[in-house]
């Protein structure tokens, strides 16, 4: 026979709390704040099976510790930077940019989870980063996760360590001591990635090195050509040529290179905008209404650097003056004066000046654009002044030569100047695109002017 004992409420004798409280169908165990409530045995089972057992809000556990499994926040994608609560596990959706998640202050036994929602963490990244000096992987920097599809788990195990990989689908995670960015056009030559700008856009840093030396770029800047006029005059000057070779860098630098005179630029985790400059205009012949020299070339820019777009080529108007920049137009057939190279000034020079014409039959032939290399040769009474040379460098991983000035033109024939080795133009040629080279002068007193060819702006840095 079996007895049955049913009460609703079970009294502290001292002060009469409730120990047990029944309340409709919830029964409350403990009641109040200071009242413990302690279950001994070698075996203790909480809910029935298949069903849940929750913390009231607002409470907190101890002693239990997680076995590896995180609360998916399946109702809140991240798609910006965001800070991670222990416990949780997140879908990050990268398909509009790279983002940051910022790991919470670790204890031993905390865990994180993130997965790449859209597959995009290879385009852009999800950059991990931990609390204050806290460690990923041993090393107190933050961690990239850039492969497509990737999802990772992170425990926490002490201060030495820190966070720990213990399920990584693709790398195992530590923090990356190395230089993280994306931008442009991304090769790889060694252990350094190049980034290759021939249109405007962002060089976007996202993780700095923990060695100094590594964040300072390698760099090529190089402005657009200077153009031509029409009737056989002056050839047009180089885009502005400035280069600079970081310290822990080996490739094959021009004689430019900037290192340790130049301008230094150290990377840190931000964007930078890259301007890259189109090659100068075509100029007007001086029978037209309205003639003109050929246009400027247009400078380009990263970070503090700026180099100076290539002198236009000169006509025989006397009222439009020489065309000085990055280096100096050439000289018209009417005149002995012609463009100046580096203007503005830098250290090291970006470029130099441009050839002189001459009044003098049968060619009368017009000065030659200065190039990042030389300056631009004087037209001859045979001939137009060969173009400047160009400069070469390694810094995309091969050597190539750019910012050679444009070939002179002349009066009568195609006996005009060849273009500075580099991508200038030769006589009757616009100069080569990405090389800032400049544009070769004219055949003829009613010849087309020609186009300065477009710049490119070349960052370099060891990635692993």
């Amino acid at each position: 026979m079996t007895s049955k004992i049913k009460v609703d409420n079970i009294n502290k004798v001292s002060d009469d709390s409730n120990i047990i409280k029944k309340c409709g169908t919830t029964t409350t165990i403990g009641s109040g704040a200071s009242n413990p409530i302690v279950v001994d045995g070698s075996a203790v089972t909480l809910g029935r099976c298949g069903g849940t057992v929750a913390l009231a809000s607002g409470a907190t556990q101890t002693g239990f510790g997680r076995t590896g499994t995180v609360d998916w926040q399946t109702g809140s994608i991240k798609t910006s930077t965001f800070t991670a609560a222990n416990g949780e596990g997140y879908f990050a959706n990268t398909s509009g940019g790279a983002f940051t998640m910022n790991l919470p202050a670790g204890t031993a036994g905390n865990i994180v989870s993130v997965v790449d929602y859209t597959n995009t963490f290879q385009t852009n990244g999800l950059t991990i980063t931990p609390n204050g000096s806290q460690k990923i992987g041993g090393v107190a920097a933050s961690f990239s996760a850039t492969t497509e599809g990737q999802s990772l788990t992170l425990v926490y195990v002490d201060d030495i360590e820190g966070w720990k990989s213990v399920q990584d689908s693709t790398t195992a995670a530590t923090g990356n001591p190395n230089l993280v960015a994306t931008g442009g056009t991304i090769t790889t030559s060694g252990d350094y990635k190049i980034h290759t700008f021939t249109g405007p856009g962002t060089f976007t840093v996202s993780n700095a090195s923990t060695t100094a030396a590594n964040n300072i770029v390698s760099y090529l800047v190089l402005a657009g050509g200077g153009g031509s006029p029409g009737g056989g005059f002056g050839g047009g000057g180089a885009g502005g040529f400035r280069e600079y070779k970081g310290p822990a860098d080996s490739y094959t630098a021009s004689p430019l290179n900037g290192n340790p005179c130049g301008t230094a630029v150290t990377l840190t985790a931000q964007a930078y905008p890259i301007t890259v400059g189109g090659g100068g205009t075509a100029g007007v012949a001086p029978g037209s209404p309205n003639p003109t020299n050929g246009g400027v070339g247009n400078p380009s820019t990263f970070s503090t650097i700026t180099s100076t777009g290539g002198g236009a080529g000169k006509n025989n108007n006397a009222s439009i003056p020489i065309s000085s920049g990055g280096s100096g137009g050439g000289g018209s057939r009417d005149s002995t004066a012609a463009g100046s190279g580096n203007t503005p000034p830098v250290t090291p020079p970006q470029g130099n000046n441009g050839g002189t014409g001459i009044f003098a039959a049968p060619q009368y032939g017009a000065g030659g654009g200065g190039g990042a290399g030389g300056t631009g040769a004087n037209g001859a009474s045979d001939g137009g002044g060969t173009g400047g040379n160009g400069i070469t460098s390694s810094i995309n991983g091969s050597p190539a030569a750019r910012a050679g000035g444009g070939g002179g033109g002349t009066y009568s024939s195609p006996a005009g100047g060849n273009g500075g080795p580099g991508g200038g133009g030769a006589q009757g040629a616009n100069g080569q695109a990405e090389t800032g080279g400049g544009a070769g002068g004219s055949v003829g007193a009613g010849g087309v002017g020609y186009a300065g060819g477009g710049g490119v702006v070349i960052l370099r840095y060891k990635f692993q």
